[in-house]
């Protein structure tokens, strides 16, 4: 691994986690089915790349790290099953710009729920945040589908910091390919009871973007961030990272002539600044 290809690959990670909410458009199937199809893949996906690389999956949990992966595991799937809401009642932009809210979230629960004190400097990324959130609502009333979804994304910001400060402990003397793969049997386990009836109704071009969603936007990204950070310091990472906002914006626009407004575009660099602002200064902290 040299850093030209730890560079291509973390681009093509980004790249990839930008192409959920085309997924997401695209299935016509629930959010509770899509999240079923997406983790069974991906467990499928992460057991062959563990193949690859010769590094076990699965080894014994203490009783702690077992309850944290149940409890991360859970937090992962209603991410996702709120993501993909917003998806389909918003738009892929404004769902995705809705789930970048998750570092004022973390900034919230740091000081909420870690005693960590916090610094203006966070209060300014989550000023910045609100602020861009402000801007990307298409109006202040819930009639509005654009402001449902973007409810929707904001709620899958939400439990998406919940998940990052949950992964505090739960990935403690675990490496990160077994973590993604215990929390995504968890999501599998836990979305079957809500999604195996829709099962039989399933068309088969929708199996098959669930099956690229689960390999390439789920399983592959992982396993290419993770690569990735063998020869980049988080911060580099973490720089082109902040680009899946701006990514999926890309492809809603090209692919389904989903037009940002200049308001919205406006509101997604201020959302954009405060994650990179934000990664860079956990960072160097």
């Amino acid at each position: 691994m040299t850093r030209q290809r730890a560079l291509v690959y973390i681009h093509i990670a980004a790249v990839l986690f930008g192409l959920t909410g085309v997924f997401g458009e695209l299935i016509q199937a629930s959010a509770a089915l899509i999240t079923l199809g997406r983790a069974v893949f991906a467990v499928v996906a992460l057991l062959g790349f563990s193949r690859l690389q010769r590094k076990p999956l699965f080894t014994s949990l203490t009783p702690a790290q077992l309850f944290m992966l149940i409890v991360a595991g859970c937090l992962l799937a209603g991410h996702w099953v709120t993501f993909f809401i917003s998806v389909k009642v918003g738009g892929i932009a404004v769902a995705t710009l809705g789930f970048a809210s998750f570092p004022a979230f973390i900034t919230l629960f740091e000081g909420l729920l870690f005693r960590e004190k916090v610094r203006l400097a966070e209060w300014l990324v989550l000023g910045l945040v609100t602020l861009g959130l402000i801007l990307v609502t298409p109006s202040f009333d819930l009639a509005d589908q654009g402001t449902v979804g973007l409810a929707w994304g904001i709620l899958s910001g939400l439990s998406f910091a919940l998940l990052a400060l949950s992964n505090r402990r739960s990935t403690v003397g675990l490496d990160a390919m077994q973590v993604a793969c215990g929390q995504n049997i968890v999501v599998v386990l836990a979305m079957l009871p809500f999604a195996a009836s829709q099962l039989p109704q399933l068309a088969g071009i929708d199996l098959f973007w669930i099956v690229l969603l689960g390999v390439f936007c789920t399983g592959l990204s992982h396993y290419l961030f993770v690569s990735s950070l063998t020869k980049l310091n988080a911060r580099t990472a973490g720089l082109v990272i902040a680009l899946e906002p701006v990514y999926a914006i890309a492809f809603a626009w090209v692919l389904f002539s989903q037009q940002p407004s200049l308001r919205m575009i406006a509101g997604a660099v201020l959302i954009v600044t405060a994650i990179v602002w934000s990664g860079l200064r956990k960072t160097a902290h």
